[in-house]
């Protein structure tokens, strides 16, 4: 680092993104990527839309703020679009969280949240998951805080229900409620129609999955309109025009053209469920997923052995190199023949592996 950081920086561990190697072509499967183009109606807006780059956008997003409300049967004042879904999360810890609120997670989550906390200098308390990696609400009881809960979580791809989310968040009206539902789509249920109901609650979404946008940036918070109000005095103390007008076109061609989401979503899943049962036929102990990825662990590699070598054969996985999660991997769903590509790739490494 140059001798101008800032010292209040120098303990701040940065996020660290999925690998993005050039070096060769990969098939892709660590950074959680639709493996279906956006839809055509969404690019098409897109590229009509590049035409008036000499033009700023506009701040309030009015038009696809329309579209949204519309089509997430909200207010247009109920909800907030922003430069990526990490963007509406960094937003409420800046609206909500200080001295006399820090922030309450799960130890294995959505690693960005831990980086918000160190940049913010916002207290974060860790809870820990069960044994067999789930969350357990009645462990956050009487945690002072902001609560933000990755639903499904991420990286195991368990969900907790809406009913239990519900009666968390009721039963302590002081309690602020963050619900990350960045794989919702795949398989979870929503706390969407809960907002109205509870003005302790937020719920995250973004485009980069299930609509294929990951590329665009698009992310959005819901929220009671007194919640949004004050993450809008953030947004515009900080970058007005966070949302392009490219981005903005590609979003409400994409709400306008949800049997295209639909479709891909349902082939994703699809997919996802013949390759759980492939891998549990290996021996792979994998975890119950609601997201377009799958947590599993192999009966013979170690999970970073198995990620470097399947990464020398041109696939790449996601491996977290911490206690409880080095003997796992991270895998996307990709399409049928990827899918096929990996698992024939793991059946080569597990007999050679058996035959030593």
């Amino acid at each position: 680092m140059s001798r101008f950081f800032s010292s209040r920086n120098a303990a701040v561990e940065p996020y660290t993104p999925g690998e993005q190697p050039r070096d060769m072509q990969y098939i892709k499967l660590n950074t959680n990527e639709s493996p279906y183009p956006p839809s055509p109606k969404a690019a098409a807006m897109a590229a009509e839309a590049a035409a008036r780059l000499q033009l700023y956008s506009d701040p309030q997003c009015r038009d696809l703020n329309a579209a949204a409300a519309a089509h997430f049967a909200v207010g247009t004042d109920e909800l907030l679009f922003t430069n990526g879904s990490d963007e509406i999360l960094d937003y409420a810890v800046r609206a909500f969280c200080g001295p006399e609120r820090g922030m309450v997670c799960p130890d294995i989550t959505y690693s960005f949240y831990p980086v918000l906390a160190a940049v913010h200098r916002i207290r974060y308390t860790e809870i820990p998951l069960t044994k067999d990696f789930r969350i357990r609400l009645e462990d956050y009881r009487g945690v002072k805080g902001m609560v933000l809960l990755a639903n499904p979580n991420a990286p195991t791809g368990i969900a907790l229900s809406r009913a239990a989310l519900e009666d968390f968040i009721a039963e302590d009206p002081e309690r602020l409620v963050l619900v990350d539902e960045a794989y919702v789509d795949f398989g979870g249920e929503s706390c969407l129609p809960l907002i109205r109901q509870y003005d302790n609650l937020i719920v995250t979404q973004t485009f980069s999955k299930s609509r294929s946008m990951a590329g665009a940036r698009l992310g959005v918070g819901f929220a009671a309109k007194e919640l949004i109000a004050d993450m809008n005095a953030i947004k515009y103390s900080s970058n007005p025009y966070n949302v392009n007008s490219m981005t903005m076109a590609a979003g409400i061609g994409a709400l306008l053209d949800g049997e295209y989401t639909r479709s891909c979503i349902a082939k994703i899943v699809d997919t996802r469920e013949v390759f759980v049962e492939k891998l549990r036929e290996m021996g792979y102990d994998v975890l119950p997923s609601s997201t377009n990825f799958v947590f599993a662990k192999s009966p013979r590699l170690g999970g970073q052995e198995l990620y470097r070598k399947l990464r020398e054969r041109g696939i790449l996985v996601r491996h977290f190199e911490t206690p409880r999660l080095r003997d796992y991997n991270r895998i996307t769903i990709g399409t049928p023949g990827q899918m096929d590509a990996l698992l024939a790739a793991l059946r080569i490494l597990e007999k050679t592996e058996e035959g030593k």
